[in-house]
């Protein structure tokens, strides 16, 4: 096969895997808590990561573990709950779809605390997101008015996080292997995930004889598996053999993936919503479209 088959094989792959979390979380939290689901969702991962990687933490510096910690917290830590409380009150595709404003929210995070320079079109391709952000929860909270649409605001957070670890991580790791920092990163949450877990309260009998708690934790198991453990290190590869305008590709189709899965589950997904959607990736493409 040839090299430009191949990154279009990855392409896909990832985009099934990325775009199947967010119905993964909400079929998780059928027998989970949001704290339960996130703390377990980093424990899992955590011990996928160690098994591939461990000897790796020793090959990290000293100063260079307030970033690994910093991009940890930032980029995995505090989104794995802030989705899970978001996905209690909201519709998984329309979580999938806020997941979308990364990039975006990278280039202003980069903007006005990285002090990192933007085009007028990356600025236009930010207003146009950001418009299709706003017209995506206000039809939302239309059509689904027993939902509370206030619960995007962790979704929003989370992009946050997400944009700021990305900018520690080019400014600071940009050197350092990817999976190095991912062992790096698991090694300094793993210990708080386990504590969380610990109080939330899964370990009492109840809670464990729950016959709602088996399917949750296998939902987890695929999540953390695929969904991060082994959707890194094909991003990585896809990079590799790619461009990183064609891996940042993934960010478009796995949003039609997650759309599918959340229709497939009898979410309600109108027509606005959808023009919210292609506005929010026209917004996207326009900001990162290579001059």
């Amino acid at each position: 096969m040839s090299g430009n088959s191949i990154k279009w094989v990855y392409l896909i792959i990832l985009s099934i895997i990325w775009g199947s979390s967010f119905i993964l979380i909400k079929k998780g939290l059928i027998g989970l808590t949001p704290v339960q689901l996130g703390a377990i969702r980093v424990v899992f991962t955590a011990i996928f990561l160690f098994i591939v990687g461990f000897n790796r933490i020793k090959t990290i510096a000293l100063k260079d573990w307030k970033w690994v910690a910093l991009t940890g917290l930032l980029g995995t830590f505090f989104p794995a709950f802030l989705f899970a409380f978001a996905e209690t009150e909201i519709d998984s595709s329309v979580a999938s779809i806020l997941n979308s404003l990364v990039p975006l929210n990278t280039i202003i995070l980069g903007f006005v605390i990285f002090k990192i320079n933007s085009t007028k079109r990356q600025i236009l391709g930010v207003l146009v997101g950001l418009t299709g952000t706003l017209l995506l929860i206000l039809n939302g909270a239309s059509l689904n008015p027993d939902q509370n649409y206030l619960y995007v605001s962790y979704v929003i957070i989370a992009t946050f996080m997400y944009a700021a670890s990305v900018n520690i991580l080019k400014r600071h790791l940009q050197n350092m292997n990817a999976l190095t920092i991912a062992v790096g990163n698991f090694a300094v949450i793993f210990i708080p995930a386990c504590l969380i877990l610990v109080a939330s309260g899964f370990f009492k009998e109840e809670a464990l004889s729950a016959p709602t708690l088996k399917p949750a934790l296998f939902y987890m198991l695929l999540l953390s598996l695929f969904g991060t453990a082994i959707a890194k290190v094909l991003f990585n590869k896809l990079v590799h053999i790619s461009t990183p305008v064609f891996a940042s590709s993934v960010t478009y189709v796995m949003t039609i993936v997650a759309v599918f899965w959340g229709i497939l589950d009898g979410e309600r997904f109108g027509i606005l919503q959808a023009v919210a959607t292609i506005i929010i990736l026209i917004g996207v493409y326009l900001a990162h479209k290579r001059k």
